[in-house]
């Protein structure tokens, strides 16, 4: 596949959630897909799905940078050097109050969420300057509009990749890539479902307590991974710097800016359970 003119996409946390509706929305619309995870089994199935012509994939640390530049040589050598879009999205959660989260299991959260955006930035910046329109996009989290209770970690992880996406859509321009983020809210994926609670107050619920009481209006109700996939094509087609799911989330960004303590009694009024120890 050395010379494949197709229009080609990286991906981190492809394996399962938005990483594979993202992998399956590209493959469908004709690009060379890159798809990576530390779920090596689950990129299989992916591989099977997609044809093994269609994608490339790879076991990825995404917190080591040597990894991370040699996975990368690899697919661009499979994609005639092109790098369309880097889409970094792998990303571990950690909840419980701050107190009780350990501190490795915290540390663990800032490798996966940051340090792997940061090596992916790093390393893709040389195929992307020499692939014209090329977006490095950046999965942030609804939680980076305001921290979350119970998920501080994760939520300062996804401030600084919010951060870190301002600050290289300027500095990028000079190189011709363009740098935007998504910031989805309740997105129907395992991590929802599979993030440790470390306080141990709440006990996982079954998957049908889990459909039974997830939101089904608003803001924080529940939407399929599919719907961030659509976005990460959307945002390869558009121009905005900063993309929400569902689209309302930007509210909280726009109110806060003058008005932060509305949001934060909004926040605890909506998560009531969140915000207090039960006696």
């Amino acid at each position: 596949m050395t010379g494949q003119p197709r229009q080609a996409i990286f991906i981190t946390g492809a394996a399962s959630g938005m990483g594979r509706e993202t992998a399956l929305l590209f493959a469908g619309k004709g690009w060379f897909v890159g798809a990576t995870d530390v779920n090596l089994d689950g990129l299989k199935t992916l591989e099977q799905v997609l044809g093994s012509e269609n994608c490339w994939i790879r076991k990825l640390d995404v917190t080591s940078k040597p990894d991370f530049e040699t996975a990368l040589a690899d697919f661009c050598g499979k994609s005639g050097g092109r790098l369309d879009l880097m889409f970094n999205n792998a990303g571990i959660g950690e909840s419980g109050w701050f107190e009780d989260v350990p501190y490795d299991a915290a540390m663990r959260v800032v490798q996966i969420n940051f340090v792997g955006a940061l090596n992916g930035a790093y390393a893709a910046l040389p195929w992307l300057r020499q692939t014209p329109n090329s977006l490095l996009f950046t999965t942030s989290s609804s939680s980076a509009t305001y921290g979350m209770p119970r998920i501080a970690v994760y939520a300062a992880t996804k401030h600084a990749v919010k951060g870190l996406t301002e600050a290289l859509s300027v500095e990028w321009q000079r190189h011709g890539v363009r740098v935007a983020d998504i910031l989805p809210g309740l997105i129907d994926t395992a991590i929802l479902r599979s993030t440790p609670n470390r306080t141990g107050d709440m006990p996982r619920p079954t998957e049908e307590q889990f459909y039974a009481n997830a939101p089904k209006k608003g803001m924080f109700r529940l939407m399929p991974a599919s719907s961030v996939a659509e976005c990460v094509w959307k945002a390869y087609h558009g121009n905005r710097l900063h993309w929400y799911v569902p689209a309302e989330i930007a509210w909280i960004d726009r109110i806060k800016g003058f008005a932060p303590m509305f949001i934060r009694a909004q926040i605890l009024k909506l998560f009531p359970a969140l915000s207090a120890r039960k006696p």
